[in-house]
């Protein structure tokens, strides 16, 4: 992995539905814009937002599924497991003992890889000297056609803060 690697999370994936209007023109406006780029989420990220998709009814599964699994296609998205360096730097570094555990895994994968996290979490935007971001803002960027058409019907699923950056994404709302 080359250093300065683009981490997403759970939340900056999810939050592409979120029911904040800022929060998911921020989300999808990163996601559109990087289209032709490369990010790396866990594996562990991406169980995360399925296990929240799950959640939802049958119907509102059909009509999310088709833009993840094309964005998915469409985007270099490469999907990792943490290793020892990870598991390490998550339990080494200062700061992150508050973290809930999914979190603290994340931030010691960005910092043993020396990529930067992109996320919408509140918690790990307050780390302040570790390399996490938000998503941005301005203007909502529209995915090329028909992945925006996809994405217009993937709204059917939408959700809360408080499922995005919940500790326990299954908690319901």
């Amino acid at each position: 992995m080359t250093s300065d690697a683009v981490h997403v999370d759970a939340t900056l994936f999810l939050g592409m539905n979120s029911t904040d209007e800022a929060v998911r023109v921020a989300c999808k406006s990163f996601f559109a814009s990087r289209l032709d780029g490369r990010v790396t989420m866990s594996l562990e990220q991406v169980g995360r937002c399925d296990d929240v998709v799950w959640r939802f009814p049958r119907a509102v599964q059909d009509a999310y599924y088709p833009f993840m699994d094309n964005l998915h296609t469409d985007m270099r998205i490469e999907r990792l497991g943490y290793g020892r360096a990870d598991l390490d730097a998550a339990r080494d570094t200062p700061g992150l003992e508050a973290l809930p555990a999914h979190e603290r895994l994340l931030a010691g994968m960005v910092l043993a890889r020396k990529g930067i996290l992109y996320t919408a979490s509140p918690r790990l935007l307050a780390l302040g000297e570790l390399p996490v971001l938000p998503p941005g803002g301005g203007a909502e960027a529209a995915f090329p056609a028909p992945l925006e058409e996809m994405y217009r019907t993937s709204l059917a699923l939408r959700v809360t803060p408080a499922r995005l950056w919940g500790e326990d994404p299954c908690t319901q709302d």
